[in-house]
């Protein structure tokens, strides 16, 4: 997608259809819509085989990065399968911070073992310093003697967890 440098362009996340994030990533990308699409593997047994399978991080949730303006927004919102913005209204979304998406990108690249994990508003803010999740931010929280990085989306209401390595941080 070609951007106009001069024009801010800003993260949002959609509701839509269920089951159907991955197709509708595929209609946003045919129409230049960048995108992005948090999702993790997990061995998945059946009675005569298992198989990694990708699935969604957030089920029924997609980040769009788009101008703020009617145009970017009427083309989300016409796509198949998209339900609504997240936030007050669908024509006065909210806005994630580039932080947020960074370090949920960082996660994801990692290839590490990524677990949801409930939304915490309190706790240390923190910055990976060395490692492959270096740059990610997020909170601290430590579980028995594990020291635990938290990457919060405050507009879903949603974390992901990731186990760390204590020498690995500093506090912001």
């Amino acid at each position: 997608m070609n951007k106009d440098d001069s024009i801010p362009y800003y993260w949002y996340a959609i509701y839509v259809k269920s089951k159907h994030e991955f197709k509708i990533i595929e209609k946003l990308k045919k129409v230049n819509i960048e995108c992005f699409l948090p999702a993790i593997e997990n061995l998945r047994k059946w009675k005569d085989r298992k198989k990694l399978v990708t699935f969604p991080l957030f089920p029924g949730y997609i980040f769009v990065h788009i101008c703020r303006n009617r145009e970017d927004i009427m083309k989300v919102l016409e796509t198949s399968g998209v339900l609504r913005f997240v936030g007050i209204s669908s024509y006065n979304p909210e806005i994630i911070p580039d932080e947020q998406i960074y370090s949920l990108k960082k996660l994801i690249e990692s290839k590490e073992k990524i677990d949801p994990y409930p939304y915490i508003k309190e706790g240390q803010r923190i910055k990976i310093t060395k490692g492959p999740l270096a740059g990610a931010k997020g909170i601290l929280i430590k579980k028995g003697d594990n020291h635990i990085l938290v990457v919060s989306l405050s507009i879903l209401k949603r974390s992901v967890s990731v186990k760390i390595d204590a020498s690995d941080i500093e506090p912001i």
